[in-house]
């Protein structure tokens, strides 16, 4: 009867730990996409150049590395604002390209409604579900490796159709680390809200950037 008891208060230990990550996860995770819509905003306006971005991405996963140590520390929070502000910074010169065209902000808020539907559809699903999408980890990271090496193929080959099949492809992976994310964190498998954050906002990062160029190759066709 003891034992029983010690497991059920443990289980609601756990429960209260798992529900106090998640809260926080999702809390930091909308600062940090609110914080690196006003960088990319502040970028735009300055109309930074290509060039500044790509340095600024560099920077920023050499920052991932940064946030991923000082994770379990205070400073991980500043650190982790560091890291989004400069990828939502180094978003301007695309987003300044897109807004350029014809239909231009149309594009980009469709990119953005479509981000958010995927997010909050397959985030929720998990979290409702309950179910444990481990198994995923392995197909998802071979996918992420392929779609790596399909990318910088593509660079020296240019092919337009294989640059929208990989960004279709993206698009699929983060959907499902979403799933491995979010399951993770609600099983216990990811303890750390500012390390769960990361996950899950580079997964919003990459659905929005590639979606975007889909939008804009068919949408250049009108």
């Amino acid at each position: 009867m003891q034992t029983n008891m010690n497991l059920g208060a443990a289980s609601q230990r756990s429960a209260i730990e798992i529900n106090k990550v998640l809260k926080n996860t999702y809390m930091l995770l909308g600062m940090t996409l609110a914080f690196s819509a006003v960088t990319a905003g502040v970028s735009m306006a300055m109309n930074l150049s290509h060039m500044a971005a790509l340095v600024m991405t560099l920077v920023a996963f050499g920052l991932l590395f940064v946030v991923h140590k000082q994770a379990d520390k205070a400073s991980g929070l500043f650190w982790i604002f560091a890291f989004t502000g400069l990828m939502g910074a180094s978003l301007g010169p695309l987003l300044n390209m897109y807004a350029a065209l014809p239909n231009g902000g149309s594009l980009i808020m469709q990119a953005l409604g479509g981000t958010a539907l995927i997010f909050f559809a397959l985030s929720g699903y998990a979290l409702t579900s309950k179910k444990d999408f481990s198994f995923m980890g392995g197909f998802l990271m071979v996918g992420l490796i392929v779609c790596l090496i399909a990318g910088i193929a593509n660079i020296f080959f240019a092919v337009p159709a294989v640059s929208l099949a990989i960004s279709a492809a993206i698009i699929m992976i983060m959907s499902g680390l979403i799933l491995f994310d979010t399951s993770r964190i609600i099983h216990g498998g990811e303890t750390n809200y500012i390390r769960a954050t990361v996950s899950l906002y580079l997964n919003i990062y990459n659905i929005f950037v590639h979606l975007l160029h889909l939008l804009g190759a068919f949408g250049s066709d009108d």
